[in-house]
Order: C-alpha cells, then sequence, then structure tokens
C-alpha cells in the first residue's frame, strides 16, 4: 500500500515556489508516499526535474492528479485542477477561502479535503507547519536587502581616512516573525533600529534584537497573535507619537498585516510628506493594500524625496529557501496523516482540525471539537 502524492506547477504570475524538493521527496517516500510531479514544477528556481529521485513526472496536470490520494501546491490551484481531482482527495496548499469563494465551493462540491496552510493555528507544537511563519522571515530578512538597494547611503557606521559616515536610521514597523527578522538583519549590518508594534509584548523581543522599542501607551494586542485594529482615538495617539520617529528614520520597513484582511494604514501621507529627502520605505503588507497610504501595491514608486517600495509575493523572490521551507512544513503536516502507509486524518488533533477549510462537503470550523462533529 502507498499514498500516492501529486506536486503541481505553479501557474500564477511571479509565484517561482514549488511544493517539494529532493531532500523533502525522500521523506515522503519513506512516509508511504509514491511521488508524482508536474514537469518542469521547480525550473522557476533552477531544479531540475532529474535532481529528483524515485518521483514520476507527467506533463499533463489533470492526470496527474486524477489517481492522487493528497495533492499538493503552493498556490490555489486553477478550478480545473479541482475538477479532475477524485472525490475525498485531500488538497494542501495556500487557499485565503475569503478571496477564492469559486474554488471553495468547488471544493466542497468535489468533497476534497482541503488543508489551508495560512490556517495552522499558532501553537508551539504546530510551528514546524507554520508556512506564513517560514515565508515570512524569508520576506523580513529581504526587505532589508530591497531597502538597501534603494537607498543612496550606507546602514553601517564607516570609518575611513577621509572621515567617519552612518550608521542609518532602521524604523520596523510591525514586530511579527517578518518584522523581528528584519529587525535581527538591519541590526546586524550596523544599522541603528526602532522596533514598533501596537502589541506592548513586543517590546522584551525588539530589545532582545538589539533595537530601541517606540511605545506609545496604546494596547491593540487581538486574538491569534494578531492585532485588533484601533480606534480613531487610538489612531490619533499612536501617529503622534509615531511621527517623528517615522521622520527621522532612513529605511522604513513595514509588516503588519493579518491574512485574509486588509492591511493597517501605518503612515498616512502627511507623515511621507515629511520624512526626509533620499529614505525608503519597503511595505511588505502590500498583499493586503499595504500599510503606507501612499504605497501602490507591486510598484516601486517615488511620493516626493520618499521612496516607497511595495514588492508581492517577496518569500517567491527567494524561491529556493522559500520552497525548502515550505516543502518541509507540509512534510511535517502530512506527518500527522501519513501512517503505516495510509492516509488516517484524526479530527481529535488541534492541529488538523484547524487547518482543515472542508471535509466532506462542508466546511469545517476552526474549533476541533466542531471539526471533530462535521468530520
Amino acid at each position: 500500500m502507498y499514498v500516492n502524492v501529486a506536486v503541481l506547477k505553479e501557474t500564477q504570475a511571479h509565484e517561482r515556489r514549488v511544493a517539494l524538493t529532493p531532500s523533502v521527496a525522500a521523506r515522503l517516500i519513506k512516509l508511504g508516499g509514491k511521488l508524482h510531479m508536474q514537469a518542469g514544477a521547480g525550473e522557476a528556481i533552477k531544479l531540475a526535474d532529474a535532481a529528483f529521485t524515485d518521483v514520476v513526472f507527467m506533463d499533463d496536470r489533470k492526470a496527474l492528479v486524477a489517481d492522487a490520494d493528497v495533492v499538493l501546491a503552493v498556490q490555489p490551484p486553477a478550478l480545473d485542477v479541482i475538477d479532475a481531482m477524485k472525490e475525498g482527495a485531500i488538497l494542501v496548499s495556500f487557499i485565503y477561502a475569503n478571496k477564492e469563494p469559486a474554488l471553495v465551493q468547488r471544493l466542497l462540491d468535489r468533497k476534497i479535503t482541503c488543508f489551508a496552510m495560512e490556517r495552522v493555528p499558532r501553537i508551539t507544537r504546530a510551528q514546524a507547519m507554520d508556512a506564513l511563519s517560514s515565508q515570512s522571515a524569508l520576506a523580513g530578512y529581504y526587505a532589508v536587502q530591497l531597502g538597501a538597494t534603494h537607498l543612496a547611503r550606507i546602514l553601517p557606521k564607516m570609518t575611513t581616512a577621509a572621515g567617519a559616515i552612518g550608521p542609518a536610521k532602521v524604523l520596523v514597523m510591525g514586530l511579527g516573525v517578518a518584522g523581528l527578522e528584519a529587525m535581527a538583519t538591519a541590526h546586524r549590518l550596523g544599522a541603528v533600529v526602532e522596533g514598533y508594534d501596537v502589541r506592548p509584548e513586543t517590546q522584551e523581543q525588539a530589545l532582545s534584537l538589539g533595537a530601541t522599542f517606540v511605545e506609545t501607551g496604546v494596547d491593540a494586542r487581538g486574538k491569534g497573535g494578531y492585532a485588533r485594529e484601533l480606534t480613531e482615538d487610538e489612531k490619533t495617539r499612536v501617529a503622534a507619537v509615531l511621527t517623528k520617529h517615522i521622520q527621522a528614520a532612513d529605511l522604513i520597513i513595514t509588516t503588519a498585516a493579518i491574512p485574509g484582511r486588509a492591511s493597517p494604514k501605518l503612515i498616512s501621507k502627511a507623515q511621507v510628506a515629511g520624512m526626509k529627502a533620499g529614505s525608503v520605505i519597503v511595505d511588505l503588507s502590500a498583499e493586503g493594500g499595504g500599510n503606507c497610504e501612499d504605497t501602490q501595491p507591486g510598484r516601486t514608486t517615488q511620493v516626493g524625496q520618499v521612496t516607497i517600495v511595495a514588492p508581492l509575493n517577496v518569500p517567491s523572490l527567494l524561491g529556493e529557501d522559500a520552497s525548502e521551507l515550505y516543502a518541509k512544513n507540509q512534510f511535517n503536516l502530512l506527518a500527522l496523516m501519513m501512517k503505516d502507509n495510509i492516509v488516517a486524518i484524526d479530527w481529535g488533533d488541534e492541529v488538523l482540525a484547524k487547518t482543515a477549510l472542508t471535509h466532506a462537503g462542508k466546511l469545517i470550523d476552526s474549533d476541533a471539537k466542531s471539526a471533530a462533529k462535521a468530520a
């Protein structure tokens, strides 16, 4: 017996990642998987089909998924792929259901069991499966590199025979995984780093990374480790404190995002207008519209003397490492349900229950007990 696993080639624009890498393929085979991949699935990151062993490659994606017990992908697959899957099969990928109503309905119609990677609960036990965190860490690192290439100055202090220059001032707004990695990277490169978040408990993390913390006196802790929406009064209080830090910074990196919702606005047009000439904003939340009112998602723009960089799908820009981490995240999730060469889903398992989006034609509640009842 074995579990037939199919891996799709990504088709969305600017997506370079792949859901399986050679090192993880070997582990999946040991877990009981018989692996099939769409030909050229890794070509965007120069990962040749020949790099995989004991994997069958197919050109036709519909034929690829027709007999699959489990289908792996990064982005939500096209509807024709779902139509080609057999009833009761399992799909594991990012979904973002609120943006994909037609896809969700097709999953329900086809009775596909879908595990949406963005729904992995942020609990200690699930850290090895948390794809949002693994991809965000890479984005935070890369944001500093993007910012540095757009600055007309260096990040560290440098002493030369002609005199000393630097260091640059870096402000990181939003201290989740991406923000913390951005702070750590900027600090390693020698910048003077400040961090801000509406959740006061992030202060200790900022200090541990060699940064200072911008205190506003506002506590906006929300559910699931994310921040709640600020009231208008709180926004006014926060802006009054932040403005001087924003306008003193050479490089600002914003990372505040809530999956499936619009990104909160952290920097106003007025604050941008008062920033130093030559300063740079790297907005990592462009997917949700951006944290800056002047952000144009997917574009690098000049607003006065300020450069605003708003890349989309930043982890894909580091496709090789992003694929490796994502493949490991998916493997660790599959390891919870692939046992003795078969798939056996324990709906009492909090991680599986909360990650599941659809099963047997029904939407799955994020509560484990509700999931077990629905199953």
